[in-house]
């Protein structure tokens, strides 16, 4: 029905055959009975329809499993549960007729880009850039679904530097700005005294420096130091003649520290929550799997994922290092996690915020069949 302008109604044609217009007020009033009354009967016809339907039960919008899953992850022993899960097909068996896509990062703040981008769907990541992406978004972008590993991360420094006093006017790395590792090193030169800044100027110079890079930098003697994950940390220490200044589990209590998490985009969640549910039987599938297979077992099936992603394996003593400083586990140790985020602010790479509601670990208890706890940041 179309609407008269003013303009329409300030003059009327009146047309042979046609009873001439009733005054404006009686009108009004008639055209707002009339209104009253399709309104009334709108309402009528849907009592009415809904009366005809009898117990029918409405429809209701169902969430579809993903055609695909798009998942991320680092080519870092840190990340076994991914290593493990996708190239012995456990995340694809889990996932049934949804398709499995990977993509390797080297850090965790590129990863996060491509999950906000829609590259990826879910990522394996370090806790920091996690906190940073959900704070950015408030609260909007992701959710940490479960844990994969704690511990297996080191600040690896030159022989003659025996205190943190040395690394003063020292040139150091990370694996990438914003990363935990990054984040940790800035937080640790900050407790002693020292002050760094984003720009890699202050007290010790920090370059955020790709892993591989950070070890031949190393090696070249461009570098005094660097804070790692495994197995770069190891790498350092047994190929470069490194030695370790800072054991990150040193820092927390009980020495349980988080370096990599589970993560998924929350749109994607929403839509898809039995992909979510079978990406996760898989992951603690995964982690079941490197919990109880032999040394010997997890570091050949962890090689030779590396060899493929990386170009060639690590030497024997290499892995077993690494496999030693870490524990898989599917609990993110959400109780840390204010800490870590009072870390990235003191680091100068998040904010302060809320950060409660980060956290939804139901699909992984219902899973596990156990609790594992959000530490009042989430839902579990």
């Amino acid at each position: 029905m179309s609407v008269s302008s003013p303009q329409d109604n300030s003059s009327t044609r009146i047309v042979a055959g046609e009873t001439a217009p009733k005054p404006k007020r009686r009108r009004a009033v008639e055209i707002a009975l009339a209104v009253g009354l399709v309104l009334l009967i709108g309402a009528g016809a849907a009592v009415a329809s809904a009366v005809s339907r009898g117990n029918e039960t409405a429809p209701v919008p169902t969430a579809s499993p993903a055609a695909e899953l798009k998942l991320g992850y680092f080519s870092n022993v840190t990340h076994g549960p991914a290593l493990v899960g996708t190239s012995q097909g456990i995340i694809a068996k889990e996932l049934g007729d949804t398709k499995l896509s990977t993509q390797v990062f080297n850090a965790g703040p590129a990863a996060i880009e491509a999950l906000n981008a829609g590259a990826i769907d879910a990522t394996y990541i370090g806790p920091n850039p996690a906190i940073n992406s959900y704070v950015k978004s408030n609260g909007e972008s992701i959710s940490i679904i479960a844990g994969a590993a704690a511990g297996g991360a080191q600040l690896v420094v030159k022989p003659e530097i025996n205190s943190a006093a040395d690394l003063k006017g020292k040139v150091l790395s990370s694996p990438q700005l914003g990363g935990t590792q990054d984040v940790a090193l800035r937080a640790w030169l900050g407790d002693q005294g020292f002050k760094t800044n984003t720009d890699g100027s202050g007290d010790v110079n920090i370059n955020p420096t790709e892993n591989a890079q950070s070890l031949k930098l190393f090696t070249d003697g461009q570098l005094d130091g660097a804070w790692l994950p495994e197995p770069w940390a190891s790498r350092l220490v047994l190929e470069a003649g490194a030695k370790v200044l800072v054991d990150e589990k040193d820092l927390w209590e009980n020495g349980d520290f988080t370096t990599t998490i589970l993560i998924v985009n929350k749109k994607f969640a929403a839509e898809h929550p039995e992909t979510v549910k079978a990406l996760l039987k898989g992951h603690v599938e995964s982690v079941n799997w490197l919990n109880s297979a032999s040394a010997e077992e997890k570091a050949t099936t962890i090689n030779a994922v590396l060899k493929d992603t990386a170009g060639k394996p690590l030497p024997a003593n290499v892995i077993e290092r690494a496999l030693r400083n870490i524990k898989f586990t599917t609990d993110p140790l959400a109780g840390t996690y204010n800490k870590l985020l009072e870390d990235g602010v003191k680091a100068g790479t998040t904010k302060q915020a809320d950060i409660n509601g980060i956290f939804d670990l139901r699909t992984l208890n219902e899973v596990e069949g156990k609790k594992t706890s959000a530490a009042g940041l989430g839902q579990d």
